[in-house]
């Protein structure tokens, strides 16, 4: 007895002191970033919220249960460590009193039970986990396993290591069982199992047994733990702590301002020599980002997700996380050494990982390769499918801000783009009148704000650039407005005064840019009283819906925003917009990255696809949250593919498996992206001359009986399905509208 007393305390201390010194230099180098107060503070204002994602996300496994058949495999396993928890407490009992049961329930039938049953549960997860391993293998999958450039061999030594403890647990119960020591006299069902197979060996030899694997089940899981604190299991303690101090958006929403120790950067006072702007050093990730370093699980749900990996482009955001992860390992005697005297007498590879640039190719042996920053589309596919939180987006727009703003190193292309939003408010360096040109193309008047928006107007209409300029995205902005007019909706729009929302320049990186041009938008949204209750702005583009609903905030403007498909959708429900002509085709929808991952709008844009009679709608298998880039966001769209195969490309074929009539999406975006993509299928003969590629708005007008000025004062009728809604009416009547120019509205 006091043997194994003596062997099971040393183990403890033993194994508490190195995984007690582990975690202390992890909380050390954790603090050596930035401080991060909105997140604390964030935590301590929404606890009730906070206490859902726990269970949801943490206890409920949810992210995990997407993927089925590993989701169950470690959900089981999960609980079964839970639960097993029990058995630990069991364990420490039986070093000082043989047979000992934890007081009031320790002889229970349920809790027997329930520890054999996730035992053996657990031990069910790791045949599944095995399984899922050699089918995956990256050795023969290459890029195609989510595994590749995972720790593999790390793996594999855990899976034996759970192995180990449920082993040794069932084989010290099933001793005791023996030795007439076990505390449930019924329920344990699997150590009853295990204590009939070693019954034969007779009462002397299982009280050796007993004690050998007592001490040897004490022995696994304090390994186990050491072992965790230098591994990617670490997630085990740190993903709780990480999915608490997440951001909070809805859905994924906007970027993170700019900070600089904590406070939100002020361009106007802001020193680059002494501020942080953006992230240029593995010491500028706040201690969250080093905590989304460390809780990496390196499961590759994100890389098997990534529209850039998927293409053959070096992106891989699991890659990135580990990246950073592994520098600041190497570099933190350097960020934690007390003084410069220290660091000058630390070993030349620790001063060579200190002076390695966080962005920069392999001919100065940048942590992250430029070509791997600038592949992302801001899809937020990894920060979905990520189960334990990480902040993918953040962090790689974080390093974009440093190379804009302090290096000025981005593709060449974008500084046309930079060029263009400064001095003409958009991306394709239109003058500002040219906003307009859409409205003389149609045959009644939209008015045009001027001074403070009507009491009699419901919706300021938001155009965008693309909805604006961009010829076939002008199509979708003239058939959203003959909608609303058809509807009765009173609505106005900015005309010449609206300008790019930012987004553009925000996701590649030049916030100063994105800071011109929004607090430009936000003061004139306010001076037409935008601001005020009972006014919403409806917006045609994912990006600009985005950007004002959920970036906006961040510089005092706070607006009711909606996105045309979520308005329509209403108005075909309340019977304002009626579907009656037929459209018999085979349509297939491609969800936009920002209006669906970013902020859940998955639902309007079927409903309306749905309302139209005579379509049939396919889903392509990757769709809703899961759905694929057009590879436009990000400013990718104004920037060259030269790696890989093109994004828009993967989409396309994706949908031309379906062999549909249209492909209907709810972006300008998209809506280039695809259609140029289409454009190409086409000219290889690889597409049908038939097929096109529209918004869902445009789909909605050519079945619904729109209002038109009629011929010599009779209404008039066309075909049931008419080409688009800027050309011609779908049958039904038809009355008289205004003339085709803008007017004003307000005071």
């Amino acid at each position: 007895m006091a043997l194994r007393i003596v062997v099971g305390l040393v183990l403890t201390v033993a194994a508490l002191a190195i995984a007690g010194r582990r975690l202390w230099w992890l909380g050390r180098l954790g603090r050596a970033g930035q401080p991060a107060p909105e997140r604390i503070e964030a935590v301590r204002s929404h606890p009730g919220r906070d206490a859902e994602v726990q269970a949801t996300e943490v206890f409920g496994q949810r992210k995990l249960l997407k993927w089925t058949v590993p989701g169950v495999a470690h959900f089981v396993t999960f609980w079964g460590f839970i639960i097993l928890i029990f058995t630990i407490i069991e364990a420490y009992g039986d070093l000082f009193s043989r047979g000992f049961a934890i007081p009031g329930i320790g002889h229970s039938f349920a809790l027997g039970f329930l520890e054999d049953l996730f035992a053996v549960l657990v031990l069910a997860g790791l045949i599944t986990f095995a399984v899922i391993r050699l089918r995956n293998d990256p050795k023969r999958e290459g890029r195609a396993s989510r595994f590749a450039g995972s720790h593999t061999g790390a793996a594999w030594l855990v899976l034996g290591l759970i192995f180990l403890v449920v082993a040794t647990l069932l084989l010290y119960r099933g001793a005791q069982i023996n030795t007439g020591y076990f505390p449930y006299p019924h329920g344990a069902f699997a150590s009853e199992i295990v204590g009939h197979w070693l019954a034969p060996l007779g009462t002397g030899v299982n009280s050796v047994l007993e004690v050998v694997f007592l001490l040897a089940q004490l022995a696994v899981i304090l390994g186990f733990l050491v072992f965790v604190t230098y591994s990617k299991h670490l997630h085990i303690a740190l993903a709780p702590l990480n999915v608490l101090f997440g951001r909070r958006p809805n859905a994924l929403g906007g970027l993170e301002p700019m900070r600089s120790s904590g406070k939100v950067l002020d361009f106007e006072e802001a020193d680059p020599d002494t501020d942080v702007f953006g992230l240029g050093k593995i010491e500028d990730f706040t201690w969250k980002g080093m905590l989304d370093m460390a809780t990496c699980t390196e499961c590759g749900r994100c890389q098997s997700q990534c529209p850039a990996w998927a293409t053959g482009k070096p992106l891989s955001p699991k890659q990135v996380i580990l990246d950073l992860r592994d520098h600041a390992f190497a570099k933190a005697p350097y960020l934690l050494a007390d003084s410069d005297e220290a660091r000058e007498k630390l070993p030349a590879n620790v001063l060579a990982e200190a002076d390695r640039p966080l962005v920069g190719g392999a001919d100065v042996n940048g942590v992250i390769d430029p070509d791997v920053l600038w592949s992302c589309t801001n899809c937020g596919a990894c920060v979905e499918e990520c189960p334990v939180d990480i902040e993918h987006i953040d962090h790689i727009d974080g390093m974009r801000r440093h190379q804009v703003l302090i290096e000025s190193a981005f593709p060449a292309e974008a500084s046309t783009l930079l060029k263009n939003l400064e001095n003409k408010g958009n991306p394709w360096g239109m003058g500002e009148s040219a906003r307009a040109g859409w409205i003389t193309e149609l045959d009644f008047e939209i008015p045009v704000i001027d001074g403070v928006i009507g009491d009699d107007i419901e919706y300021l209409f938001w155009v965008g650039c693309a909805g604006a300029l961009e010829d076939r995205a002008k199509k979708t902005t003239k058939a959203i407005a003959e909608l609303l007019h058809t509807a009765g909706v009173t609505f106005a729009v900015l005309g010449p005064a609206e300008t790019c929302t930012g987004d553009p320049a925000r996701r590649m990186g030049n916030e100063f840019v994105y800071s011109m041009l929004a607090q430009q938008n936000v003061e004139t949204l306010n001076e037409v009283g935008l601001n005020k209750p009972g006014k919403t702005i409806v917006a045609s583009c994912p990006h600009c819906f985005n950007t004002i609903a959920n970036e906006y905030p961040q510089l005092g403007g706070n607006y009711e925003v909606i996105h045309h498909t979520q308005l329509l959708s209403r108005l075909v429900e309340s019977g304002k917009l009626k579907p009656v002509g037929k459209v018999e085709e085979k349509i297939t929808y491609h969800d936009p990255c920002f209006l669906g991952r970013h902020n859940k709008v998955y639902t309007p844009p079927r409903e309306i696809i749905d309302a139209v009679p005579g379509t049939a709608a396919e889903e392509m298998h990757r769709c809703k949250s899961r759905g694929f880039c057009c590879g436009a966001g990000g400013a990718r769209m104004w920037m060259e593919e030269r790696i890989g195969k093109r994004i828009n490309t993967e989409r396309i074929d994706e949908a031309l498996a379906l062999n549909p009539d249209t492909v209907s999406t709810a972006c300008p975006y998209c809506l280039v992206m695809l259609g140029d993509a289409v454009a190409a299928k086409k000219g290889s003969g690889e597409a049908k001359e038939s097929l096109e590629v529209i918004d869902v708005a445009q789909l909605l007008a050519r079945s619904v009986a729109l209002k038109r000025p009629a011929a010599d004062g009779a209404a008039s009728a066309n075909g049931d399905a008419p080409e688009s809604a800027a050309d011609a009416a779908p049958a039904g009547d038809v009355t008289s509208a205004g003339e085709g120019k803008p007017t004003t509205s307000g005071t």
